[in-house]
């Protein structure tokens, strides 16, 4: 039954129709597909040399693995040979070797040697995704070529000391996440955040990819902010600029362990120290800062993201940038090209 509702004026009996205005958004996984985006996998710090971990993604599983080379592989998890879980193997040299049969893959993802000495077929290999190590978290991008890199910092990495952390799962897809930093009203309403100048969406960036914007305005504890934020993707964040007065960059990545599912990799940045030991204090005290601020964020949006139905549909002028950015997400290029490797 259709209900409907009498407006307050005019008086001219004309009625109003109750229903849902919305355009839907692609969700992660819909027609087997996923975002062509650079996804964190792990931190750097739980993947020693000579380990291997599993780690669900997109909608299958795949292997993390350090070689005595140092070099970090991120490539599917299951032997070609007959489906044994490689991250149950071991990491010999700079191959993976699976538990079951000895075969061992290189870091192309090709067979090097089966365990009883038979050729190895020239067609089996592992699916090994385009990876990257930066800001103490493993990345791996989501197609046979990366779109485009990760966002650089004002300052190269070498000047930066970096605290990186992970979150708990959240009930929702990456990108929805992603959607609150374009999300201007969301910025005021859940963090208390107070804008000193007008709403930022003229000054709003774009590339074919997302967008940064600069945000002057003082937190809800009275932090005073001087931030250039940015999305790039539809599961990368960057932050940086002044916090009361001294600099401090976020690197953020929103993984994908599973469709509707997410988890925040964050590596908080600031100055090295000069060496001295208050030097050192105060690197410290801005490192423990900066990752109580972003974890005091994190808790606001848990509740409302794990319970989320996410329809964006009656928006209003407050919303241009956050309307701009979801026509981003819905022509975004999806593909899965691991998907015969990784299930």
């Amino acid at each position: 039954m259709t209900i409907k509702m009498v407006e307050d004026a005019p008086a001219a009996g004309r009625k109003r129709e109750r229903r849902r205005l919305t355009r839907p958004v692609p969700m992660e996984g819909d027609n087997g597909v996923f975002s062509q985006t650079w996804f964190p996998i792990a931190l750097s710090s739980e993947v020693a040399q000579g380990q291997v971990i599993g780690r669900d993604f997109l909608d299958g599983k795949v292997v993390v693995f350090r070689g005595e080379n140092g070099q970090v592989t991120v490539a599917s998890a299951y032997c070609p040979h007959v489906g044994a879980d490689l991250s149950v193997g071991a990491v010999v040299g700079n191959h993976i070797q699976c538990a079951f049969h000895r075969w061992e893959f290189d870091q192309e993802g090709w067979v090097a040697r089966t365990g009883v000495g038979d050729p190895p077929p020239p067609a089996a290999c592992l699916y090994v995704f385009p990876s990257q190590e930066r800001f103490g978290i493993v990345w791996a991008f989501n197609g046979d070529e990366p779109l485009w890199d990760l966002f650089d910092f004002e300052f190269p990495d070498a000047e930066l000391e970096f605290r990186p952390f992970k979150t708990d799962v959240y009930t929702c897809d990456p990108w929805i996440f992603a959607a609150n930093t374009p999300d201007i009203q969301h910025i005021k309403a859940v963090h208390g955040i107070r804008f000193k100048m007008p709403d930022p969406h003229d000054a709003v960036e774009w590339d074919p990819y997302g967008f940064r914007m600069r945000v002057e305005a003082i937190h809800q504890q009275g932090e005073d902010l001087d931030w250039n934020v940015g999305i790039r993707g539809t599961s990368t964040f960057i932050q940086e600029g002044s916090v009361d007065g001294w600099w401090m960059g976020v690197a953020a990545g929103f993984a994908c362990p599973r469709p509707g599912t997410h988890v925040v990799y964050l590596a908080i940045a600031v100055k090295k120290g000069d060496g001295t030991a208050e030097g050192d204090r105060l690197v410290d005290e801005r490192l423990t800062f900066g990752a109580e601020l972003l974890a005091r964020t994190a808790r606001e949006d848990k509740p409302i993201l794990d319970t989320i139905h996410y329809m964006p549909g009656a928006l209003t002028r407050g919303d241009t940038s956050l309307a701009r950015w979801l026509d981003i997400v819905r022509n975004y290029p999806r593909a899965h090209p691991s998907r015969d490797f990784i299930n």
